[in-house]
């Protein structure tokens, strides 16, 4: 039995919270720095010292030894750097520590050693990291030992943005500044602050390690690129919400309690839809320490993951014909005194600040969607996209049968003058008591899903940061509410506007809203006709990046600028092309030395039994028909590893990075899977003993 977890003694034990803030730095600095962190401005030296000091302190007690500037580049992952705490020893030989007010605001990076997309030469090296004073400083404890990590910003020499970070806390100011001048239309001057809220649930499977590190496809590629269905898939549900494995439970059970040392607010767990997969959700945060823990949490399933011999996938589809892994991003608007922007209360017809943050809300997703689209599109969501719970890869907002009864009455009449009421389930059990439900059902098929307080963006993958899907949903939510305060803002009668740009909003936009199937044939033709974008792959989406309707979107709320989009339009499109580089030249390998040369021994010994069955006068039917059929599928793979040899040699001398792109997307994948069907065929064919990998019935069931 695990020993007993005493959750408060070590909820954010790792962490330089608030409280320990207070209680290690004197009254006067204490509150500078609060203030600062609410209101921004600069840090002073003296206060930066003091702080630097502090933090050291506290760092020190608890076994650290080095420092890091723990922040997010273009590459998907954090980076860091350790440098001890350590300076130059005294006259007697002493050593003495040091952590400056300067080393803890401003660090230097190689900015040329990561993706840039052409913002950065090879000899325009200077980078600089920003310490983020809003997200919590943090002890990481490793076989390396234990660092304190401060969370940080990247740009260039330039000020050029080089990671995820600076844009999102830019994104989170630009939201603030608009909803403020929302609020204050409808006689809010209260409220001095408006935060985005995100809780980002982590999907990802479990593998034996020990399996895994047979698969050169799950260590070079994270997914399968070969594999037959198990005999037994998800197809009885009895995987979801099913028992925990003692195995998996005690990952889980250590796994929590890294997060919780780390103030990871790890609230729910449990098995999700496919075999081996499962789910972990966090407490709602701040969008930009949402984004710090998501990356922790990612992290430290990997790390945890390791000491009991597993693997942690990641990947959005690491297995064919299952359920894949996303990252649903619950996302939400709440002021400083506690006011969440999109409850609708008791009486939504009634509720003029919620219809218009609601209206604002359906036109910046109908405006921009290809952009929501762009900001969730990776390589390993192209696998996952459109089905097994995946939402599809047209967006469309699922409102409700509430709401979506309000949003057309206003349509129709002007204004909404009822609501559907939720009612009372009655169990029929006299020992079971009877419960108020909700007004609507969820749809699992919708993109964008209002779920009672909350939209649900479930379009966002497992591997992914959040940061790309939130930037966007702020910007393009601040347009909107710009638009309407400045319409609102500029009439002399400001009831009628508002009501007037909430009726405007929905009528222009109402063809993004969408309550049925989105996995079905007609959606499709329907999304069409109504003129929604329907972009299948993650390189149909970049272009939206550098658009002059994104361009303008982002300069205007100075979340990016054109060069800096035109950089992440390269790196996505570079991106790609490597990722299908690997997947392919991994495929190249495997059917090369591994699966060709199994099966070949394994008909060697069925031609050789049917030799030796011919001498004994014995037609050996069952096996020249399970040669012949085992000759067909090794010829057609061979053929096909062939093709995808050369097509592989092509893509790699195109120089253009979005040529390159495209042509690994029309020409390589294509191949790649023409590769696959045979194999996959022929591990049906040849004997367990030979086949020279672990199938999906080894990695998905005995875990």
């Amino acid at each position: 039995m695990p020993e007993k977890i005493n959750v408060q003694e070590i909820f954010a034990k790792n962490v330089f919270t608030i409280g320990k803030m207070k209680e290690y730095l004197n009254e006067d600095v204490f509150n500078e720095v609060m203030r600062l962190r609410d209101e921004g401005g600069v840090l002073p030296l003296k206060t930066a010292n003091a702080v630097a000091n502090a933090m050291k302190d506290w760092a020190v007690a608890n076994g650290a030894t080095h420092y890091t500037h723990w922040f997010q580049p273009l590459t998907g992952v954090t980076a860091e750097k350790h440098d001890a705490f350590i300076k130059h020893p005294d006259a007697e030989g002493r050593c003495l520590l040091e952590f400056s007010g300067k080393e803890l605001v401003k660090g230097e990076s190689d900015a040329s050693s990561f993706p840039s997309g052409g913002l950065r030469a090879t000899f325009e090296a200077r980078g600089y990291t920003a310490w983020d004073m809003t997200s919590p400083a943090f002890l990481k404890e490793d076989a390396i030992g234990t660092i304190l990590c401060i969370p940080t910003a990247f740009c260039s020499y330039k000020g050029e943005a080089l990671d995820t970070k600076t844009p999102l806390l830019r994104s989170m100011e630009a939201i603030n500044n608009q909803a403020l001048r929302l609020l204050k239309l409808f006689g809010n001057t209260s409220s001095k602050k408006v935060t985005p809220s995100v809780g980002p649930e982590q999907e990802y499977f479990l593998v034996d390690r020990e399996k895994y590190l047979k698969r050169e496809d799950l260590i070079f590629a994270g997914r399968t690129l070969f594999g037959a269905p198990a005999p037994k898939g998800q197809e009885k549900d009895d995987h979801y919400y099913g028992t925990i494995r003692e195995r998996i439970g005690a990952y889980m059970n250590d796994l929590n309690v890294e997060l919780w040392k780390l103030g990871v607010t790890a609230k729910t767990q449990h098995n999700e839809v496919a075999p081996a997969q499962h789910e972990l959700a966090p407490i709602y945060e701040t969008a930009n320490v949402a984004m710090d823990h998501n990356q922790l949490v990612m992290e430290v399933m990997k790390k945890v993951a390791s000491r009991h011999g597993l693997a942690c996938l990641l990947h959005e589809k690491p297995f064919a014909g299952v359920n894949g892994s996303g990252k649903h991003d619950n996302w939400s608007l709440n002021t400083d005194d506690g006011i969440n922007l999109l409850d609708p209360g008791d009486s939504p017809d009634e509720n003029m600040q919620f219809l218009m943050v609601l209206s604002c809300i359906i036109k910046a997703v109908d405006k921009h969607a290809d952009l929501i689209r762009q900001s969730a599109a990776n390589v390993g969501n192209d696998q996952r996209m459109g089905g097994n719970e995946a939402p599809p890869c047209i967006i469309s907002v699922f409102l409700g049968e509430q709401l979506e009864d309000v949003v057309n009455q206003i349509i129709e009449f002007g204004e909404a003058n009822s609501h559907i009421e939720g009612g009372t389930f009655k169990t029929g059990v006299s020992a079971l008591p009877d419960f108020e439900i909700d007004a609507t059902d969820r749809n699992r098929t919708s993109p964008f899903a209002f779920t009672g307080n909350k939209f649900e963006f479930r379009s966002v993958g497992s591997s992914d940061s959040i940061g790309s899907a939130n930037i966007t949903l702020n910007t393009i939510v601040a347009e909107a509410f710009s638009d309407a305060c400045d319409i609102i803002e500029n009439s002399d009668d400001k009831t009628a506007a508002i009501h007037k740009v909430i009726t405007d909003n929905f009528t222009k936009h109402q063809r993004i809203i969408f309550s049925g199937d989105g996995y079905s044939e007609a959606w499709r033709v329907e999304a069409e006709r109504r003129g929604l974008p329907n972009l299948k792959s993650m390189v149909d989406t970049v272009g939206t990046l550098v658009d002059e309707k994104t361009v303008a979107l982002f300069e205007k709320f100075g979340i990016f600028t054109k060069a800096e989009l035109e950089s992440r339009a390269e790196i996505l499109y570079e991106t790609y092309a490597k990722s299908t580089n690997i997947e392919a030249a991994t495929m190249i390998e495997m059917a090369s030395k591994q699966i060709i040369p199994a099966v070949a021994t394994y008909a060697g010994e069925l031609a050789y039994t049917i030799n030796e069955m011919a001498k004994a006068g014995i037609t050996g039917v069952v096996q020249i028909g399970r040669l012949s059929d085992i000759n067909r599928e090794l010829t057609e793979m061979d053929s096909a590893l062939a093709k995808l040899k050369t097509l592989r040699n092509e893509a790699l001398s195109i120089s253009s990075e979005k040529e390159k792109a495209f042509f690994y997307r029309d020409k390589v994948v294509p191949a790649m899977e023409a590769l696959r069907n045979p194999a996959d065929e022929l591990e049906m064919l040849v004997d367990k003993k030979i086949w020279p990998l672990p199938t999906y019935a080894d990695l998905m069931f005995e875990v």
